[in-house]
């Protein structure tokens, strides 16, 4: 890498952890090309990206950011995983952790907040944005849809009344 694409590219890292909701730092040590460009793609489809840095680039990058307490991570072979959702890089990182015993997470930031490996263990287990989202509506339409089958509920108990009257006057 030349000076001038390593300036580049500290300039791009260091936009990606001041725009990041969560980064995820982890080693990678033994895993296949294969089993990386398949995490890659998971980390893709659900709107999060992972990159493979130089440590020194990396701390570098860090410097002036909300996340520069996570400089000391950068030590080996390490990714980085980062979404502009708090929750998504962390959950995809710990499903391919799951099925994956050679990537190792280490720890990650989340703002000011440097994250330790069972903090980010702990943040895969919360629900996404959306999923957060759909449960509020869930909740704000539940009370509407009891209004609307409590007030519904005398008329239609009415109609099945004069119904049942209407059979009796057919049977007599």
């Amino acid at each position: 890498m030349e000076r001038a694409e390593k300036r580049e590219f500290v300039t791009e890292l260091n936009e990606v952890f001041k725009a990041s909701g969560s980064v995820v730092v982890a080693h990678y040590a033994g895993v296949t090309v294969a089993q990386m460009n398949d995490f890659r793609s998971k980390m893709r489809a659900a709107g999060g990206t992972v990159k493979v840095a130089k440590n020194r680039l990396a701390k570098i990058a860090l410097q002036g950011t909300e996340s520069e307490g996570m400089t000391n991570l950068f030590k080996g072979q390490t990714l980085i995983a980062y979404s502009a959702d708090p929750i998504t890089a962390p959950k995809v990182v710990m499903e391919f952790a799951k099925t994956n015993d050679k990537l190792v997470v280490l720890g990650g930031a989340m703002g000011t907040t440097t994250l330790s490996a069972d903090a980010v263990k702990s943040l895969a287990t919360l629900p996404s944005l959306d999923e957060l989202r759909a449960k509020l509506l869930g909740l704000l339409n539940a009370p509407a849809t009891r209004i609307a089958t409590v007030v519904a509920a005398p008329a239609s108990q009415l109609a099945r009344v004069f119904a049942a009257y209407a059979k009796k006057d057919e049977a007599a």
